[in-house]
């Protein structure tokens, strides 16, 4: 699959069903607990396909550790563990809510950090996929925003939104390595740096009880939103560049709203039309003017 646009989708999808499994899971698993199983194994998986591709590239690996630790950090250690333990606290209403800011985040950091210019219909694509985004979360009723409270769940949402937008950024200067070696690095430096905080989780919380559902989330979580979604986010941004990619986040709640309607039986109202319609028409007018600034680029 090479359409950078198909792999941002496929990758935002398996995203959320990350989002809707681990909240049905919350009560049953720690989240730091969750998110140490979720990268041993996906460690596990990839390093079947990767280990020659490590070999290969050691010499790009070691002569750039100094960025894949950070990489690792904000994009493997930081972000989904601070949206597990949010989700302890929080309501998925501002969970989805405060999520849906990483496409201005990236944008602004973008701006600031990479001189990336923010043209006038990147800036109102991003506008209308957030109204989309908030239609969404607010099932239609812009009212329920306005009382909705904010707690410290909340501001552990933030902080991992900050996380993963410097990951995004950051991934400009990813080394010049195999897709599957950096996968394989980034997952192993990352869970190395979750391996103290587990065994700190693991005096305070409760015991994990393993059953079915708990070695079925952990396997989805290991194969799909780790090993498949990182490799098409990657290699996204690598095509497009951070800010376009970012925007895709947007399509997060989208398709955790339509998750919660085929699995979970919810009814599909006119907001989540208007809310879906907002959203891709947001996504559209971005990639349509990034395609035409190209060609009319190569034109001259």
């Amino acid at each position: 699959m090479k359409n950078p646009y198909l792999l941002l989708i496929f990758a935002t999808l398996f995203w959320a069903g990350n989002v809707v499994l681990s909240k049905a899971m919350s009560t049953d698993i720690p989240p730091i607990t969750l998110a140490f199983w979720r990268w041993s194994m996906a460690l596990l998986v990839i390093s079947f396909f990767s280990w020659k591709k490590v070999i290969q590239d050691w010499d790009a690996i070691r002569k750039n550790i100094l960025i894949l630790l950070p990489l690792s950090l904000f994009g493997i250690t930081v972000f989904n563990t601070l949206i597990y333990i949010a989700l302890q606290d929080t309501s998925a209403l501002n969970s989805l809510l405060l999520q849906s800011l990483l496409p201005v985040v990236v944008a602004l950091m973008s701006f600031v950090f990479l001189k990336e210019r923010l043209r006038k219909w990147q800036v109102v694509g991003i506008l209308i996929s957030l109204c989309g985004t908030l239609v969404l979360v607010a099932k239609g009723e812009f009212t329920t925003l306005l009382g909705t409270g904010f707690n410290r769940g909340d501001v552990w949402v933030i902080t991992a939104v900050v996380c993963y937008a410097s990951y995004t950024i950051l991934l400009k200067f990813r080394p010049p390595m195999h897709p599957l070696s950096f996968l394989l690095v980034t997952f192993f430096l990352g869970t190395l740096m979750l391996l103290p905080f587990y065994l700190w989780e693991q005096t305070y919380a409760a015991p994990i009880q393993w059953n079915l559902p708990v070695y079925t989330t952990i396997a989805y979580l290991a194969v799909f939103p780790s090993f498949i979604s990182y490799l098409f986010f990657n290699e996204a941004v690598r095509k497009v560049g951070a800010s376009t990619a970012g925007l895709f986040s947007h399509l997060i709640p989208l398709f955790g709203s339509l998750m919660a309607i085929l699995f979970l039986g919810e009814t599909f109202y006119t907001y989540h039309a208007v809310g879906v319609a907002l959203t891709f028409s947001g996504i559209y007018l971005v990639i349509k003017n990034k395609v035409g600034a190209k060609s009319r680029k190569q034109l001259r």
